[in-house]
């Protein structure tokens, strides 16, 4: 991990908080767009890459040449998994409520948690099982209730979304745990730009693969996939990353649950959609579990 400095120039509170804003304004600008979800994966991790990658060959010039070809792959298999996330999550997006998706694949933590138990054979705390266990108890509380309710605010289709979501929190806590021990040894900004290169790649291949326009798109379009990359990925996962720096990876994971409750307020004002109660309840037991399992786990490789 970083090696974290005494004095940053910017309060460590003050870069969490842009932040979270700023990653909570992800599932809104999401939603918004009209292109497909492929599309939009594709563009908002392309237009983060063409920010950072120039910046890394300038201050890493070297650090590219050092990777193995094992390091490579396992920056291969996190870019993947990485790409599998975004499509996803951004899929779940127009299936379900933006409060339900968000929350959801914000699980990430407690299935970060159960990967490394049963893959790495990593042990766990008595309080991270509990967390885990709340956690999936409020999933399966919001599900249920939505199909009780026999239909999401935003979509035709919430068990759907859920699922959708949910995947999307396993291949996020993939990507971790694939780019945890490459993560540890390589600097950020060379470590995100050949992840984010080949998350650029496959999300492009299933693109073209299922026949979705890569242009043609009107401008309001192009602001939107700018704006994606521009706020939840560099001012919002850019600042966490560099959060790590200065503070422990339990707080800016614990902090990430302000981006649920950030989505949630955004889509009411913006987009009048007011969440169901089996949503607020079931959300609300979802990110305690997701505390109590955050707050208690070691550093892991940087958010994506």
């Amino acid at each position: 991990m970083p090696t974290r400095t005494e004095s940053p120039v910017v309060s460590p509170a003050f870069g969490l908080g842009v932040a979270v804003v700023a990653v909570s304004t992800s599932a809104i600008l999401v939603d918004l767009s009209s292109a497909p979800s492929l599309v939009k994966a594709f563009y908002r991790v392309l237009f983060t890459l063409l920010v950072v990658g120039p910046v890394a060959l300038v201050r890493h010039p070297d650090a590219f040449g050092r990777l193995t070809g094992r390091d490579y792959l396992g920056a291969t298999v996190a870019g993947t998994a990485l790409a599998v996330h975004f499509a996803t999550w951004f899929e779940s997006l127009r299936w379900t409520s933006v409060a339900a998706s968000v929350t959801l694949v914000q699980a990430q933590p407690v299935f970060v948690a159960l990967g490394a138990f049963f893959v790495l054979d990593e042990r766990f705390s008595r309080r991270m099982a509990v967390g885990i266990a709340v956690a999936l108890g409020g999933m399966v509380v919001m599900s249920a209730g939505e199909f009780l309710s026999g239909a999401a605010v935003a979509g035709s289709r919430p068990l759907y979304g859920d699922a959708l979501a949910l995947v999307g929190a396993v291949m996020s806590a993939a990507y971790v745990l694939a780019g945890r021990s490459l993560r540890q040894r390589v600097a950020l900004l060379p470590y995100v730009t050949v992840v984010y290169a080949v998350c650029a790649v496959v999300l492009l291949g299933l693109a073209v693969g299922a026949g979705e326009p890569l242009v043609g798109y009107p401008r309001e379009e192009w602001l939107l996939f700018a704006a994606m990359a521009l706020g939840p990925g560099l001012f919002g996962h850019t600042v966490l990353n560099w959060a790590l720096a200065h503070v422990e990876s339990s707080v800016v994971s614990v902090s990430l649950l302000g981006e649920p409750v950030g989505s949630t307020l955004l889509a009411v004002v913006v987009l009048t959609e007011l969440p169901t109660t089996a949503t607020v309840v079931g959300g609300a037991v979802v990110l305690s579990g997701i505390y109590l399992t955050a707050s208690d786990r070691p550093p892991d490789a940087a958010v994506d």
